[in-house]
Formats: structure tokens, C-alpha cells, sequence
């Protein structure tokens, strides 16, 4: 059986500690903020990877070796907490490969990868992997729901926590009450990590190399059959000038690519203005047996009013979809409260699958709502409101005060700040964007350049 390029290997470091791993948690916290860090700078370094394999064939040597480092570094916290427990000796913060660390990882550096092959194994290759490994790191369970109305026929996750986090908790217990961690748990454990792992390897474009369907279960990989392939290209060294330039070039990318998502979202909602510039929501059924909608309290006040005024600016609300004349009204909540105190109807709270209705009993019946003086904007159709100060309820009757409501509702706003608000977004992505890919060059050529050699001394005599 030949040897994976991606060696995971790792040993059982006793005696463990009975209870250090209660608090490895709060222990990791600094390597977590760090890796937090590091992660979106191997994300942004993998999509620089991709369209250079893409054109030229090749990984650059300096984006791989970061890479590599943060593989690195993530195994090396994982075994020291809950992806294995295996040790209780602190993780280095380096990228480098610490081979007197208990945990290490390695890479063969790939001089050719397919181009190709890197449009489609990241997702459709992997696939079958992503489900084994789903099953090790997330414990997901497709199931058949058959308690669902209509019979079921859908489909549903249940997480469980991993085959990993499950052994890793017996390996736990073991160790809180007898002081020992089981040698088939911690093996098979570490067969589950280097699945995990290789595909990440495979996964993020580090090698061409189809991960084995198959459980290499302990610490040691097999023996090399021959040397490691050498390499054209000199190993990088990442210093931490390197590391930095790295790092907040990828941020700063990864914050650009954020603006630009968010500038075509709001550049494609200005799209949907209309004639009178408001941008609105779809229409919404809503409908009572009562003699009334209305809204939840809406309450402004303090600088919620200069803000709502200038960021919302005027708010548009409009109903269709009914044959029967309609009110539309709104007003301060106490006087609507008055108007209604005795009349049944129902309150609408907005939800994230539907609207739901709060029924508000009542035994009279309303005087028609255009009648009363207190209302702030009204409609038939549509009613358009200048945000004020105070508590307000918006209100949805039959102009005739008669029970069975129903309406599509749509609300809108002519939100100013929009314009600006996609045009300095999209400025912020060109600045982001550009000064990333800088930091990002100069990061590659820190780490590729070669180290000054040493200046000889000449002896005096």
C-alpha cells in the first residue's frame, strides 16, 4: 500500500492529567481568536490558489506553505483539545512543523496540479468524502421524517455531536475515573482526524491525489516505500512580517469581497424602486374574522427619529387584493387602544416563517374609523406617513367598521441613504480589494525571498 502525501501522525502522551481537559476550553481560547484569524486567511489564499492552478498549473510555493502552517497549527490545537485529547502539552503558536510536538502534519509540496481537476474535486469529487467525514466531525443523520403532515417525505438532520466528539468523551470519562486514556479509542481517533484531514488537504486544492476509502487507524502512517518527491521550489520561510502581511491582506480581501456582496445586494434593491421612489416589500396575506388588524406597538423616540427620518424617509403602506372598501390608518397606540378597548380584534406579530395573530377580545362594535379625529395618516388604498415621535399603531379596518378583514399589505420606504450607501460600498471594495492583493504580494515575496546570508568576519590580528 503506497503512502497519502497528506502524513498525519500523532502519540499518546502519558500520564494525562484526570481533569485538565475540563478546562482546555477556556485554556485554547488565545489559539482559537489566532486560528479565527488565520482561517479567513486560508480561505482567501485557497480562491488566490484556485485561479492560479487555473491559469498556470502550479500552487504558489509561499500560499502553500501558509496553508500548510494553519493545517498545521489546527491539528496540533485539536489534539491538544477535544478533537483527540491526546496530549497535555500547550500548542506552539507557529506555523512552522514542530516536530517535537506530539502532533504534526505534512504535506508533499505538489510541483504540478491539474488544471482541470480544480474546478471540480473541491465539490463533486469530494462529495462522497464530505459524507463520511459529516458523519466523524458533525454526527449529521439523514433520515425519513414520516410524523410531518402529508405523510413526511422530507428529509432531515440530526447532529449528534461526531463519531470523534463521542469517542473523545468516552476517552474523557475514562481519564476522569480510572487515569487512563483507552489505546483503541485514542487509535481509532486518530484514524477518524487523518480521513478528516486528508480530505481538507484534497478539499482545498494542497494535492491531486484521491484520498483512500479506507481507516488508517493509529498514530504512525506507514513507512515511506521511497523518499518524499524533491521539490524545484525552496520551502518558504514565513516570518512574521510575513505572517502579518499574510494575514491582514487576506482580512482586508475577505472584507472587500464582503462589500462587493453587499453594494449588489443594495445596488439590486435600488433596482426595485418605483415611479415614486419607493422600494417596498411583496404583498403579504393577511385576514381576520374580527373587525380589526393591527400592528404591534411601534415606538420612536431620541435619535431614532433623526435616523428614521433620514435613513427610512417617508413609509409607504398599501393594501389590494379585496372587493370591500378598506381603512388604513395609523395613530398613537393610546388612542387607537381607546378606540378599541371593546372591540375584538387581532393583533399581527411579524415572525420568520409567517405572521401570527394575538386575539384581543372584545363585545362592542367600532364606529367607523374614519369618524374618528385622531389618526395621523389614513387611507383607502395606501397611506403615507413622515416618521414622528411616540408610540404608534398602524390599523387595518373595513371603511364601514364591519367584521371579516382581509387584504394583501405591502409596506415601503423611500430609503435616501441607499444611493450612498451602494456607492461607498463599492468605493470600499475597489480600496479593500486592492490594498489586500498588495498586502498579499508583499506577504509571498517576504516569505520567498532568501535569507540574507551572513556577513564574514575578517580576524584582526
Amino acid at each position: 500500500m503506497s503512502t497519502y502525501p497528506v502524513r498525519v501522525e500523532a502519540r499518546l502522551e502519558e500520564p494525562l492529567n484526570r481533569g485538565l481537559w475540563i478546562v482546555k476550553w477556556f485554556l485554547a481560547i488565545p489559539h482559537y481568536i489566532v486560528l479565527s484569524l488565520l482561517w479567513i486567511a486560508f480561505g482567501v489564499l485557497t480562491v488566490v490558489a484556485f485561479f492560479a492552478i487555473l491559469f498556470t498549473g502550479r500552487y504558489p510555493r509561499a500560499l502553500f506553505d501558509f496553508n500548510l502552517g494553519v493545517l498545521r497549527w489546527t491539528w496540533r490545537v485539536a489534539y491538544y483539545t477535544y478533537g483527540a485529547l491526546g496530549t497535555d502539552r500547550y500548542p506552539p503558536f507557529t506555523l512552522g512543523a514542530a516536530p517535537d510536538y506530539p502532533a504534526t502534519l505534512e504535506i508533499d509540496y505538489p510541483e504540478r496540479l491539474s488544471r482541470g481537476l480544480v474546478l471540480v474535486k473541491w465539490w463533486l469529487l469530494a462529495l462522497p468524502h464530505y459524507l463520511v467525514v459529516g458523519l466523524f466531525t458533525s454526527g449529521s443523520i439523514i433520515s425519513w421524517n414520516s410524523a410531518l403532515p402529508d405523510g413526511g417525505g422530507v428529509f432531515y438532520t440530526l447532529d449528534w455531536g461526531g463519531l470523534i466528539g463521542l469517542l473523545v468523551l468516552i476517552a474523557a470519562l475514562s481519564l476522569l475515573f480510572t487515569g487512563r486514556y483507552p489505546h483503541g479509542v485514542h487509535d481509532l481517533v486518530l484514524g477518524m482526524n487523518r480521513w478528516a484531514i486528508r480530505v481538507a488537504a484534497y478539499a482545498t486544492l494542497m494535492t491531486d491525489v484521491y484520498p483512500p476509502f479506507r481507516l488508517e487507524q493509529g498514530g504512525h502512517e506507514l513507512p515511506r516505500l521511497e523518499p518524499p518527491p524533491a521539490s524545484a521550489h525552496t520551502p518558504a520561510r514565513h516570518g512574521p512580517a510575513s505572517i502579518v502581511a499574510l494575514t491582514v491582506g487576506a482580512v482586508l480581501a475577505f472584507g472587500g469581497l464582503a462589500a462587493a456582496a453587499t453594494g449588489t445586494g443594495a445596488a439590486l434593491l435600488g433596482q426595485g424602486r418605483d415611479a415614486d421612489g419607493f422600494i417596498g416589500t411583496g404583498p403579504q396575506r393577511m385576514s381576520t374574522s374580527t373587525y380589526a388588524l393591527t400592528s404591534e406597538q411601534i415606538a420612536i423616540a431620541g435619535q431614532d427619529v433623526s435616523f428614521l427620518r433620514d435613513g427610512v424617509g417617508h413609509v409607504r403602506i398599501s393594501a389590494s387584493g379585496t372587493r370591500t372598501p378598506l381603512f388604513l390608518g395609523i395613530a398613537r397606540e393610546d388612542d387607537v387602544t381607546a378606540y378599541l378597548g371593546d372591540v375584538t380584534h387581532e393583533q399581527v406579530i411579524p415572525g420568520a416563517t409567517g405572521a401570527a395573530y394575538d386575539r384581543r377580545p372584545g363585545t362592542a362594535a367600532p364606529a367607523p374609523p374614519a369618524s374618528q379625529t385622531f389618526w395621523a395618516a389614513t387611507g383607502s388604498s395606501s397611506l403615507t406617513w413622515d416618521v414622528r415621535p411616540g408610540e404608534w399603531t398602524v390599523v387595518v379596518m373595513n371603511a364601514d367598521g364591519t367584521p371579516a378583514v382581509a387584504a394583501d399589505l405591502r409596506v415601503a420606504a423611500t430609503l435616501p441613504w441607499l444611493r450612498g450607501l451602494t456607492a461607498g460600498l463599492f468605493t470600499a471594495t475597489a480600496i479593500l480589494l486592492v490594498a489586500g492583493a498588495a498586502l498579499i504580494v508583499t506577504g509571498a515575496r517576504l516569505a520567498a525571498a532568501p535569507a540574507s546570508a551572513p556577513v564574514p568576519v575578517t580576524p584582526t590580528r
